[in-house]
């Protein structure tokens, strides 16, 4: 680093991947925000520097012992150990010394006492919601929401008859004419364990998941306004079911609350639709499939007079960014869902959805909320 990209750095202040010290002497204070910027995008942690970006300089003898700490810390006191790079950068207030930590790849990371640090803005701390420890083995590819067994949904909760069909389609053979007990062919499938279901099991085949799953939904919203705050709706539903049942009735509530352009037809046609019915097609099955399940809340449908949003708990796992995803890269965050649901949705795993509506219809912007723990899709209607 060049010590006019340290003066930047500086002069914007502390964030959540700028970290700025005076000086550091407890090592497992230092330890606490290697992990925490592991755990997260990683970061940069600046020493020798007061919280406002004043520079007050290291001596010699400071940075001998602080890279010393700084080794002895990532290894001995993170765990699993991280390799954080240092650099002295010399500048006409005094020496600082510079941090850089990586986003983990083995995350997540705790220290010798086992706690889970995490970024909070500018400042650390710990993880301590399960839901939150979970997101990070989570991001690690270590579990995955939708394999997690339910507590509460057994076998019994089947919708039989849908998942006798979809047996049928998938497999080519009529389930009642299987050799295994049902138990077994479902824990084949991957949809649960020893008669209970699993998330993925109950949110594709269960008689009605949403009663014991009501954060798992959609709430759909139609305003008249471009703006939430508006006193009045045209449309509201809470949307509940299986997959597919939330998947048609989302796409129906979305559908039924745009316009329709005659353009160069006749009197007596429909018109087309505003924005392409493929477009909603696409990026509905995403956020059904590609969603955050460790985020007890349910996805969010808004049609404003401007703009159509669909907001999904979690932002982009695994460091995969906006710029990834509308060229066509994608990852399995829930892949069980993932693996049944080209039988169910109009889905493919091709990681080509979002190219295809952005093809046919460009006027779509992606908010990848990290702070917020959501990803925001707006589609802008003309």
């Amino acid at each position: 680093m060049e010590a006019i990209e340290l003066l930047e750095i500086l002069a914007n202040g502390e964030d959540s991947k700028h970290q700025f010290k005076r000086n550091i002497t407890n090592p497992d204070s230092l330890a606490q925000e290697m992990i925490a910027f592991s755990n997260g995008d990683g970061g940069v942690i600046a020493i020798g520097v007061d919280d406002d970006g004043t520079i007050q300089g290291l001596s010699n003898e400071d940075i001998r012992r602080l890279n010393q700490m700084v080794s002895n810390s990532a290894s001995e006191k993170v765990r699993p150990a991280i390799n954080p790079k240092t650099e002295n950068i010399p500048t006409e207030d005094g020496l600082v010394m510079v941090i850089t930590v990586h986003a983990g790849v083995n995350k997540p990371y705790h220290d010798n006492a086992g706690v889970f640090w995490v970024k909070s803005g500018a400042d650390k701390r710990k993880a301590t919601a399960r839901e939150e420890i979970q997101r990070l083995f989570q991001s690690s590819g270590l579990i995955h929401a939708d394999e997690t067994i339910t507590p509460t949904m057994t076998i019994a909760d089947l919708d039989f008859d849908y998942f006798k069909q979809f047996f049928e389609k998938r497999y080519g053979d009529s389930i009642m004419d299987a050799s295994l007990p049902l138990d077994s062919i479902i824990a084949n499938m991957n949809l649960g364990k020893n008669g209970m279901l699993n998330l993925a099991g109950a949110l594709l085949f269960g008689g009605n998941p949403s009663i014991k799953y009501p954060e798992f939904t959609v709430k759909a919203g139609s305003f008249p306004g471009t703006s939430l705050t508006s006193q009045t709706y045209l449309d509201s539903r809470d949307i509940t079911g299986k997959i597919g049942d939330i998947y048609q009735q989302t796409m129906a509530f979305i559908l039924s609350n745009l316009r329709h352009i005659q353009g160069d037809m006749g009197v007596n046609s429909l018109g087309n639709l505003e924005i392409p019915r493929m477009v909603f097609e696409e990026l509905v099955a995403n956020a059904l499939i590609h969603r955050d399940y460790f985020v007890t809340s349910p996805i969010k449908v808004f049609v404003f007079s401007n703009r159509v949003e669909i907001i999904s708990p979690g932002s982009l796992p695994n460091r995969l960014t906006v710029e990834n995803i509308k060229a066509g890269n994608s990852n399995a965050r829930n892949p069980v869902l993932a693996s049944f649901a080209n039988y169910i949705l109009p889905y493919r795993g091709y990681g080509s959805g979002i190219m295809r509506a952005l093809e046919a219809y460009p006027d779509i912007e992606f908010t990848d909320d990290k702070e917020g723990n959501k990803f925001v899709v707006t589609i802008w209607r003309k």
